[in-house]
């Protein structure tokens, strides 16, 4: 079965079979970005930020934190910060922003996020509304960014894929919780 949705990071509605993992023709992997380029491909050089958030009590002490790799998978760095009391959502929005910051800093037009979260993973690729007014700042922070890029891409993994910057995540809270 079919989902229409409209809201996308690249304009426009686009037809998604039920498994999201697998774009049908006129979802955004099909389409052009904004700056014009085909986003089916993924460039031969290109950045994978790996990125959680994380609120201890929900709201409570959060922070996030974000495993950069390249193409190879060597590392390009580790971000992490303590965010003081906020949502474990205002969190995972944090991360993206950090790495999509991160990677137009450094000249990185493109770049593929990882992410356990299947509610921002979903917001950003136009799947779900953002309605919490907040995280629709940051939601438009977020896009705004995304256009600088050539290429971009994100995607939702299981929480055990994602372990690095979990654990980055939990550092961060846990120096800001000083322990």
């Amino acid at each position: 079965m079919k989902d229409e949705f409209s809201g996308t990071l690249f304009g426009g509605s686009a037809p998604r079979t039920s498994d999201e993992s697998k774009p049908v023709a006129g979802s955004p992997a099909f389409k052009l970005s904004p700056l014009g380029r085909k986003l089916a491909n993924k460039p031969k050089q290109h950045w994978v930020a790996f990125i959680d958030g994380g609120a201890r009590g929900n709201p409570g002490p959060a922070g996030f934190g974000v495993a950069v790799r390249d193409e190879t998978a060597a590392k390009v760095a580790d971000l992490s910060e303590y965010l003081g009391h906020q949502t474990n959502n205002f969190a995972e929005y944090s991360g993206l922003l950090a790495a999509l910051r991160y990677a137009l800093e450094h000249k990185c037009s493109a770049l593929e996020v990882v992410s356990d979260s299947e509610l921002m993973v979903k917001q950003v690729n136009g799947i779900y509304k953002v309605k919490h007014p907040v995280l629709k700042e940051l939601y438009t922070e977020a896009t705004a960014m995304v256009k600088r890029l050539d290429w971009f891409k994100i995607r939702h993994v299981l929480r055990g894929e994602n372990r690095v910057a979990d654990g980055l995540a939990n550092a961060a809270m846990d120096r800001g919780m000083k322990k």
